[in-house]
């Protein structure tokens, strides 16, 4: 492939990205939700939980961050598929998924993406650890949110998330967010 091609197959991935912040979550729909969260909105609040588990947890922030990031990206081709949904799809798809999204793209990008995404899906390290504990501490979160609004079916997202997270700091989070207002944060400012 040519310089150009291989720029313009780099740019089709990061078009391809775009369509995240369109496509929504859809277990988030089982539970009631009439306008969930797009993919892109719980990636970005994923690599943001992760960066700080890391720094609890004395993980590789940057590191957990990108994986993070990098987590749902395969959902523009398969979709958000719920957990319910996931026993009937194959492991190895992310990784396939991955690979031909980025066959065009320059060898460099490709074979960071790449990276990634296996390292996410079969990793064993810490980092991976705590990027997965980030993927369902955000759904926990997303889910109280949801309860707030009225929403009552996101309590069993915010049960089976949380029951599954692993780390200590993950786990101590969850604990503070379970009593809290979404709307705390601001309350500082309103005195």
């Amino acid at each position: 492939m040519t310089d150009r091609q291989t720029a313009e197959g780099t740019v089709s991935y990061l078009f391809e990205m775009g369509a995240l912040k369109r496509g929504k979550r859809t277990g988030w729909w089982i539970a009631g939700v009439k306008d969930p969260e797009t993919i892109a909105e719980h990636s970005w609040r994923t690599a943001i939980i992760g960066s700080i588990l890391a720094m609890m947890e004395g993980a590789d922030a940057a590191k957990v961050a990108l994986l993070c990031t990098f987590h749902d990206t395969q959902e523009t081709r398969i979709g958000d598929i719920p957990w319910i949904g996931r026993r009937y799809i194959q492991a190895a798809a992310n990784q396939e998924v991955t690979a031909d999204q980025v066959a065009d793209a320059h060898a460099c990008v490709a074979a960071g993406i790449k990276a990634v995404v296996d390292e996410y899906e079969t990793g064993e390290s810490l980092e991976v650890l705590v990027a997965h504990d980030a993927d369902k501490l955000e759904c926990m979160i997303q889910g109280l949110e949801y309860l707030q609004q009225g929403y009552p079916n996101a309590q069993e997202w915010v049960d089976s998330t949380r029951a599954k997270l692993k780390t200590p700091s993950a786990q101590a989070l969850a604990e503070a967010a379970q009593d809290m207002s979404a709307s705390e944060w601001q309350r500082t400012y309103l005195r």
